[in-house]
């Protein structure tokens, strides 16, 4: 009981403190840049947003949410793309009110597929590879970003840039080397070496290895065969939203340059993993203010209302999308019970 009711007050204080970052978003914007923003500059922003745009944001954050149901379908094989829609809604939703509800959505999640007649083993596999690849993928994004300023000529000097190029490809090796582990049995060996070698060098009392290996053996099944599925799905659903971004970008004035609003989209994705608030909110929207002035030189009021716009449409509107999404399956299970219930015992015998 001690344990629920300190998750239930954490929840609502991190809840709070998330509605608080938002509401003087103006006032931290002023800390952090030096300069001055009020809601009333960042309203005559919103209000040169047209209806086009609008549908625009809205189709693309739709397709958003197509994309990653393949990343679901191909983790769960036999799941369909309208239950993974569901799924990835409602999990969205919680993890959306909750700072560290990611556990609260793998719990929702495992309840609606077991509702719809999938094996534990099979739910289990299916969120140890899509937790893999998302996040695989959030460690490519910080190395995407880099690499784009440094093509587009943003780096300062030699030296900036050389370490820029170091670090990125570095990133990109490591994620590249797991991917092939993942896959290969010869290179998963000598990936398990290596992390033993670093946990003794550590001094860590753990055997990494060991972890791995089952963790792979959990997984071989669906990576060796739906890797590419994977893969495509989480590039289509990052893909529209950065194009979700660089929408909002040129609603506000905002837009920085092309390879400048891959670095700014890709700040905002890593910056949702600060958990002291749900999916990082207010802490996201401040970052991508601070690096639009301070990086880029936009303006501060288009800076700050394109970080609230796409907010909204990865992170708000997902709560209530979401809580309809919950609503429509617990209306259709309970009907569907009812509905078995009410059905004579001879008929569910021929059913069997």
């Amino acid at each position: 009981m001690k344990n629920k009711w300190l998750q239930i007050t954490l929840s609502v204080l991190s809840l709070g403190l998330a509605v608080l970052l938002v509401v003087y978003l103006p006032q931290i914007v002023r800390t952090l840049t030096g300069k001055p923003v009020s809601w009333h500059e960042i309203g005559k922003v919103f209000g040169t947003l047209g209806p086009g745009e609008i549908a625009l944001m809205t189709a693309l954050w739709l397709l958003s949410l197509l994309a990653y149901t393949f990343v679901l379908t191909n983790s769960l094989p036999g799941l369909n793309n309208l239950q993974g829609l569901t799924l990835n809604a409602a999990g969205s939703a919680v993890s959306n009110l909750l700072p560290f509800g990611g556990a609260v959505g793998v719990a929702v999640s495992f309840a609606m597929t077991r509702g719809w007649g999938f094996s534990s083993r099979s739910i289990v596999v299916m969120t140890l590879v899509s937790g893999i690849w998302n996040t695989m993928f959030r460690f490519i994004l910080p190395a995407v970003g880099i690499i784009a300023l440094l093509a587009a000529g943003e780096a300062p000097n030699a030296t900036v840039a050389k370490a820029g190029w170091t670090g990125a490809i570095s990133i990109l090796v490591l994620c590249v080397i797991v991917a092939v582990a993942l896959y290969w049995d010869r290179a998963a060996v000598v990936l398990g070496r290596a992390l033993d070698g670093i946990t003794r060098l550590l001094r860590l009392k753990i055997h990494a290895s060991d972890a791995f290996h089952k963790l792979r053996a959990d997984t071989a099944g669906v990576v060796r065969s739906r890797w590419a599925g994977l893969s495509l799905g989480m590039v289509f659903f990052l893909g529209f939203q950065w194009a979700i971004m660089a929408a909002c970008l040129q609603a506000t004035g905002a837009w920085p340059g092309f390879a400048q609003s891959i670095a700014v989209f890709a700040l905002s994705r890593v910056l949702t993993s600060v958990l002291i608030t749900p999916s990082g909110a207010g802490i996201m929207e401040g970052g991508v203010v601070l690096l639009l002035t301070e990086g880029f030189g936009v303006g501060v009021a288009p800076a700050t209302a394109t970080a609230l716009l796409f907010g909204f449409w990865t992170y708000t509107i997902e709560i209530p999308f979401g809580g309809l999404a919950l609503g429509a399956w617990a209306l259709l299970r309970r009907r569907n019970g009812r509905n078995a219930g009410a059905e004579p015992p001879s008929a569910i015998s021929k059913a069997q």
